[in-house]
């Protein structure tokens, strides 16, 4: 990607998810969103690994890791205090910061969420610029601005308060032949824009050429307003906000109180401090862990050989694995390299984000402990954590990794001997991992892939869990009260699902010689019955489906022949 922006909200619904019904969860779309067909998508309202501004620098380092060429922005809200929260963000080294307004947004929004929600985009702008000039952060940070901006004086009076990029939505699809009907979530759109029925698509009339023709219209407006007020590039217009002045509106008599001196001028800004960006952030990645890895894998990288590596590791050792997965993927694309091939083993106490975005090929191996966001985003990868060999305490009973972990994962296999903290795979679309005891929040808005627990689960176990299953240890039989049973069912392991089961604890005792797994597989079936199925029932629905079609099929080919 040439940018990767994080999306803290919406302007127009701020502090809002979003949810796709089970019906437009079409075969294409779950491809995309490594999901199953048919079943409901929730995506919640935060973000589960950004809870501080220290969050949002460790994702954007992550970021900034897998993909070094790539800009990372920040996607903001405009609100009261949001210039606070920008200059968070600037010192988080974001090359970007969006100010999004409350105007704009999808015709599929509640009226609840477009009519009285947020703040236009000239305040939180304005806020935003003198925050970060006041605080001499604004030399080092773009500023974009969106929310309905249709004309080229909105562009000027953006570019006057701060801002040096201008983001347009609205306007644009109305251009591609948008009518504005508002039923974009009906998949009823008779022009064609925001539909998936072939028929309505075919009604489509927006071509290239007429965006091309409604910018160069919006260029030519803002080079008429720009000869009117005597500048002759963007740059130099940028955070003039004394030449701004209040319209004869002000003078109604319901207008007559409003002040609007804070937004217009230039407080306490010294002489000299700059008003625009001038220098990039300084993103200094020499010191990480993988400029060594890297180097070792050369043969890997080349010649597609297998290689081995052992570095001892630390906790300011930040999302090891990111930057060797990224030159990965950069020569091979998502098809990554065989498993195996670069075998990495640690030792030592990780810092964050070890593993994240890790890709096909690599195996990561920690003896030793990690700290939160372990596999976040994981992609392929395989992750051993498993205690020192020399460790005399009992693995099943201490804490292992931190919080977060496989946030957002998407295929891979992991195997954890120990427990780990909160909000354990959480958004998993695809892998297969075992743990020996996690807290609360386990497999929340999970949508796909396999969990094993072989231990005890905090409360709130698979809320929002539309896909995939995880499997359960319950000697105590104390899961049921721990459970959110909104969108899933409790059952017994099924004879066909057996193998399934035991292989992944096999492969789990294999590789981390865990003596919990050792002591079911050794007792088998005494262990078996003490497993819980935890199974959507969206899922399963879905899955029955999609078995009836595929008899109906075989049935007809019989009949056929």
């Amino acid at each position: 990607a040439d940018e990767i922006q994080i999306k803290m909200a919406q302007g127009a619904k701020p502090g809002e998810g979003g949810q796709l019904p089970g019906h437009k969860v079409k075969p294409w779309i779950a491809k995309t969103r490594y999901s199953t067909p048919y079943v409901t998508l929730i995506s919640p309202p935060p973000h589960h690994d950004i809870y501080s501004i220290e969050d949002i620098k460790q994702l954007i380092f992550d970021l900034r890791n897998v993909n070094p060429q790539a800009r990372v922005s920040v996607k903001l809200v405009s609100e009261v205090g949001v210039g606070t929260i920008a200059a968070g963000v600037a010192k988080a080294k974001a090359d970007m910061v969006l100010i999004s307004g409350y105007d704009g947004g999808t015709g599929a929004s509640p009226l609840s969420s477009l009519k009285h929600a947020g703040v236009p985009w000239e305040l939180g702008l304005s806020e935003t610029q003198q925050t970060l000039v006041l605080n001499n952060l604004r030399s080092r940070i773009r500023i974009q601005s969106d929310g309905q901006m249709k004309t080229g004086r909105d562009i000027i009076i953006a570019a006057l308060l701060g801002a040096e990029e201008f983001g347009f939505g609205t306007a644009p699809l109305v251009v591609c032949g948008c009518v504005m009907m508002r039923k974009c979530h009906l998949n009823t759109c008779p022009v064609g824009v925001a539909t998936q029925d072939p028929e309505l698509r075919s009604r489509y009339k927006g071509k290239p050429e007429h965006l091309v023709n409604f910018f160069q219209f919006i260029a030519e407006e803002v080079r008429e307003y720009m000869a009117q007020l005597g500048f002759r590039t963007m740059e130099e217009m940028i955070g003039r906000r004394e030449l701004l002045e209040k319209n004869q509106a002000i003078d109604f008599w319901k207008s007559q109180g409003l002040d609007f001196s804070s937004i217009l001028s230039d407080g306490k800004i010294q002489e000299g401090v700059p008003v625009k960006c001038i220098e990039k952030q300084d993103h200094d990645l020499s010191s990480v862990l993988d400029v060594k890895m890297i180097e070792k894998a050369r043969d890997a990288l080349e010649k597609k050989k297998p290689v081995t590596m052992e570095f001892p590791i630390r906790n300011t050792d930040l999302t090891t694995g990111a930057m060797l997965s990224g030159e990965v993927t950069k020569r091979f694309g998502s098809e990554g390299l065989k498993e195996d091939t670069i075998m990495c083993t640690f030792k030592g106490s990780s810092g964050q984000s070890f593993g994240a975005f890790l890709t096909k090929g690599l195996t990561l191996i920690l003896e030793g402990e990690s700290n939160d966001y372990l596999g976040k985003g994981l992609c392929g990868g395989k992750i051993i954590v498993k205690p020192p060999a020399a460790a005399t305490f009992e693995a099943s009973e201490n804490i292992i990794c931190g919080n977060v972990l496989l946030y957002g994962a998407t295929s891979g296999e992991v195997y954890i001997n120990g427990p780990v903290g909160e909000r354990f795979a959480i958004r998993n679309s695809g892998v297969n991992a075992v743990v020996e005891g996690i807290g609360d929040h386990g497999c929340e808005y999970m949508t796909g892939g396999r969990v094993v627990v072989l231990g005890e689960t905090g409360v709130n176990f698979a809320a929002g869990m539309s896909g995939g299953i995880a499997y359960v240890y319950d000697p105590d039989s104390k899961f049921d009260g721990r459970c959110n049973l909104q969108m899933v069912d409790l059952e017994l392991i099924l004879e066909e699902e057996e193998p399934e089961l035991k292989e992944m604890i096999e492969k789990h005792f294999a590789y981390t010689h865990s003596k919990k797994a050792k002591y079911i597989l050794d007792h088998w079936r005494d262990s078996l019955p003490l497993f819980v199925k935890v199974f959507p029932m969206e899922y399963r629905r879905v899955l029955g489906k999609m078995m009836k079609e595929d008899e109906d099929t075989e049935r007809e080919e019989v009949i056929f022949k």
